[in-house]
């Protein structure tokens, strides 16, 4: 029933459950997996847009050089964590006879997993869902719900486990 899972993943205990459901799903439908991680400003561990105010002109222009480094580094790490968690998951699904890829993109989250589900052509994407209501879901606004209303093919939300 499907081929190409699309499955958009995190470094959160949920991000862990949605990739253990489709893991599950592509080795019983003898699927593809593709892997996607959004670098988004939504994400908690994005670096801190304090960096990115630039200072007045000719004011402090070391400090602001300094900030400008640190904010950088600070991206490059968020970057490489993302990539890291990529690639030991896919080590993982590859184990369990998963032929699987990845990809990492930087924006929106809903848009970025709708837009490659439409070129890789996915059957299902697999996403997780936090339980945003009211006002969190006003403001934070909901990945989940986005891809509900625009995916290209079937999608699958995995809520987040309550103790």
């Amino acid at each position: 029933m499907y081929k190409k899972i699309l499955v958009a993943v995190d470094d959160s205990e949920l991000g862990e459950q949605v990739f253990q459901t489709a893991l599950d799903l592509a080795q019983h439908y003898q699927a593809r997996m593709m892997l996607i991680h959004v670098l988004s400003p939504t994400s908690e561990s994005y670096p801190d847009p304090i960096f990115s105010t630039p200072l007045a002109s000719g004011v402090y222009v070391g400090l602001h050089e300094e900030v400008m480094r640190a904010y950088a580094e600070q991206w490059e790490n968020f970057e490489q964590k993302g990539l890291d968690m990529l690639r030991n998951l896919t080590q993982i699904a590859t184990e369990k006879g998963v032929s699987t890829e990845f990809t990492q993109a930087l924006g929106d989250a809903g848009r970025a997993i709708c837009d490659l589900a439409k070129d890789w052509e996915s059957d299902l994407i697999v996403l997780g869902r936090r339980g945003l209501k009211g006002l969190s879901e006003f403001f934070l606004g909901s990945v989940s719900n986005y891809v509900l209303h625009n995916a290209p093919c079937s999608v699958l939300t995995v809520q987040r486990h309550r103790d």
